[in-house]
């Protein structure tokens, strides 16, 4: 770099400063941290810069925890124990453990910001500027709840990308796992509401355009930039989709009680999947909720949208066909229940008291979705069938 300026640069005149450690070792020095402890009963407020320093994290190598260091972590605790007034700057490329975090005031989180992150820092400890940046990634509280965790660094030379879509935010919300920070969180000097959320259509085809309104409203007193984040989630889907996904944001800058509408355009990739039949993007017939949201844990506001596909993916059907696959199609379904009949799985009503008393028909149901079809057309009473036939009829629709 040309130039580069640190915070303590940075700082106005009368700043203590204590090293407090050596990031070049993670071992805590006695005379080091009598400093830093003498300095924090000195101060109003400690702000302690902690990170990851060269040797634990870099290009050309992984990290095998998220760990801060311990030396680290053990001072934030000594000096929070005199000075409860702390605020810690993280300087880290990649999310870490924060086992300290009720015992601190404040945690801003600069990453790797550049030559000019110390001012930019200072700037937003003094109130010069108000923080306004989300986070990028999901902080997990650990790193047995990575999704990547069981399958990397791999076997050999081999390495499975098992997680498949399911990554960041996607992971955590199908697994209904508790993080340390959500993506898309961050904290800002002033507050925001959100109203009035409008769609252009109840119903729109997926060759059609949806265009999405939402009122923020900057309800503190400090100017600041509001980050409007909107996912999309499918109510209903035959393939297996994330709980929701990110399709746009957009940042508004906002005065104090000024309000602005953010506007959003949503086409068929924000409601499709990815289709190996087709090779192509694709929309299923189905409602969508349309959610307006603050971070990936904090939705605040959400409408419907049916969405009618234009594109028509031929199903094929085998013997190894499962019943709750052909019961979500009701042209296959029209095929293959008149096989029922005279079967334990016929409807409720066809069943006789002793039947019912025998086996519950909830039961019935919950086994019957998951036999396969070359069992299912011959497991009544009438003649035997050839399910090849079946299976032929089926594909032919």
């Amino acid at each position: 770099s040309y130039k580069t300026m640190s915070a303590l640069e940075a700082a106005p005149a009368g700043v203590i400063y204590a090293r407090g450690f050596d990031d070049k070792s993670d071992e805590l020095d006695s005379g080091l941290v009598a400093q830093a402890l003498e300095a924090a009963r000195q101060a109003d407020t400690v702000v302690f810069f902690a990170g990851l320093p060269d040797m634990w994290e870099s290009e050309g190598f992984d990290r095998a925890h998220m760990r801060l260091p311990e030396s680290q972590n053990e001072l934030i605790r000594k000096i929070a124990a005199v000075q409860p007034n702390i605020v810690v700057v993280l300087h880290n490329g990649v999310p870490v453990e924060i086992p300290w975090l009720d015992e601190v005031r404040g945690l801003l989180e600069v990453y790797y910001g550049g030559d000019a992150v110390g001012g930019a820092t200072v700037d937003l400890l003094y109130g010069r500027a108000n923080p306004c940046g989300r986070l990028p990634e999901t902080f997990p509280q650990k790193l047995e709840h990575n999704p990547s965790y069981l399958n990397f660094p791999g076997e050999g030379d081999t390495v499975r990308y098992a997680e498949g879509i399911f990554v960041g935010y996607r992971y955590y919300d199908k697994k209904k796992l508790e993080v340390l920070f959500p993506f898309g969180y961050g904290l800002s000097y002033t507050g925001f509401e959100y109203k009035n959320l409008r769609l252009s259509a109840g119903t729109i085809k997926d060759t059609e355009t949806l265009t999405v309104s939402v009122d923020v409203t900057n309800t503190g007193g400090v100017a600041g930039k509001e980050v409007v984040q909107l996912y999309v989630s499918d109510r209903e889907s035959t393939v297996i989709r994330p709980v929701k996904e990110l399709k746009d944001f957009a940042k508004v800058f906002l005065q104090p009680g000024q309000t602005k509408t953010v506007t959003f355009a949503l086409d068929k990739r924000a409601f499709a999947y990815y289709s190996a039949e087709l090779g192509d993007w694709h929309v299923e017939t189905g409602v969508f909720d349309i959610i307006i949201a603050k971070s990936a844990a904090e939705p605040v506001l959400s409408r419907p949208v049916t969405v009618e596909s234009t594109v028509r993916i031929p199903r094929r059907w085998t013997k190894d066909s499962v019943y709750i696959d052909i019961k979500k199609d009701p042209a296959a379904r029209a095929i293959v229940d008149p096989l029922l009949k005279g079967s334990w799985f016929r409807p409720e009503t066809e069943r006789s008291e002793t039947e019912k008393e025998a086996i519950s028909q909830a039961f019935l149901e919950a086994l019957l979705d998951y036999i396969p079809l070359r069992n299912l057309v011959n497991a009544g009473s009438h003649e035997p069938v050839d399910v090849q036939t079946i299976v032929d009829q089926l594909n032919s629709l």
